[in-house]
């Protein structure tokens, strides 16, 4: 019953199950990507042992967690986690810091017949780690970034490349006004864990110069971490340079065709279109201010002229009226103006084919 890992490492490089038995509200706010929130006092009921164990102590606060969970309540907890071991007999279990809740859910498991190891020093261990890991392989990494107009394919290649990182991806949000998706995008902690083992699986496989997406500052609501950021300032460019039709048709893609999948997907065909359709002019509302109002006005015209026609007609042809106007008026004078303080780092220009081989070549 005293088993236990402290080879963190191997829990995230080998995609390791692990069952975590916190509160939802501490899931919430920072988890990893391997692990399921199956918790053994809800958010009401932390809030009561937590009160009980500031006023009256530990032993009390246990007693009080035994009445609040018992019965059948106690044993649906159990059947929830036996099946999940089921499913996942390789899976490890942790609380907050590995005490007592991991303890108790631990010793509650092993009396039903089934065994799962504890991780030692719990979350707060594995983000500790994750943290230090980060700083780590970020000193020991050298960066090549992708940058390019909007449109040209940068994420695309990033994902198709041995030692790609997509910054994107961890934060789950595609870095522009339209970058968003259905769901919530990730949380700082949770984008800093997802980036940090990443880097973790490129270093395993021997990847030290990895290429990344040149991004801004932040990705949506999250911030780039400041020691990688400061790398990534410093680092040469490979600028993919693509024909502006080419460009228009990836977004139709991505901002329209895909999107709109991704909602209906979601909230269903009737509700789907018309939540997909405030996505379009509330991405548009973001950039109000850099169009200003005139060129706003007419751009938004275009947009709804789009949506009724896309929706009365099933008709895609609208859509390019509007973006390429919100490539003419706004992304791409914006990307001109940032790469004229990046022409020194510049080292290859090409069209996505030749950027593509230009690193594949590189980095072989």
């Amino acid at each position: 019953m005293q088993q236990s890992i402290d080879s963190y490492q191997d829990l995230f490089i080998n995609n390791i199950p692990l069952l975590d038995v916190r509160a939802p509200i501490e899931f919430a706010r920072g988890s990893f990507p391997n692990a399921v929130n199956m918790p053994i006092l809800d958010d009401a009921q932390r809030k009561i042992v937590g009160k009980c164990y500031k006023h009256h102590g530990q032993i009390k606060a246990i007693e009080k967690g035994h009445k609040l969970i018992q019965g059948k309540l106690r044993q649906d907890r159990i059947e929830s986690w036996k099946s999940f071991t089921k499913h996942n007999p390789n899976a490890y279990l942790y609380c907050f810091r590995g005490g007592l809740r991991s303890q108790i859910a631990q010793q509650w498991i092993h009396d039903s017949g089934v065994e799962i190891p504890v991780v030692k020093g719990g979350y707060k261990a594995l983000r500790n780690f994750l943290i230090t890991s980060l700083q780590d392989v970020v000193a020991r990494c050298t960066f090549t970034l992708i940058g390019g107009k909007t449109g040209c394919g940068k994420t695309i290649l990033v994902n198709k490349l041995k030692n790609g990182i997509d910054l994107e991806a961890a934060a789950y949000h595609r870095g522009s006004s339209f970058g968003r998706h259905v769901k919530p995008q990730n949380t700082q902690i949770n984008f800093e864990n997802i980036l940090a083992i990443d880097f973790l699986k490129k270093i395993h496989l021997g990847n030290l110069q990895i290429v990344l997406e040149d991004e801004a500052r932040t990705v949506g609501k999250v911030g780039i971490p400041k020691m990688l950021f400061e790398s990534m300032c410093k680092s040469p460019l490979v600028v993919i340079e693509e024909p502006f039709d080419t460009r228009i048709e990836r977004l139709i893609k991505e901002y329209v065709v895909d999107m709109l999948a991704e909602y209906s997907e979601h909230y269903g065909e009737e509700f789907g279109f018309l939540h997909f359709s405030n996505y379009l002019l509330d991405s548009l509302d973001r950039i109000k201010k850099r169009l200003g109002p005139a060129r706003f006005g007419f751009i938004r015209n275009l947009m709804q002229e789009a949506i009724k026609q896309h929706s009365d007609l099933h008709d895609l042809t609208k859509h390019y009226d509007w973006l390429r106007a919100v490539l003419k008026n706004y992304y791409d004078p914006m990307y001109e103006d940032q790469l004229k303080n990046k022409k020194l780092r510049v080292k290859y220009r090409g069209n996505y084919q030749e950027c593509s081989e230009y690193l594949r070549n590189t980095y072989r």
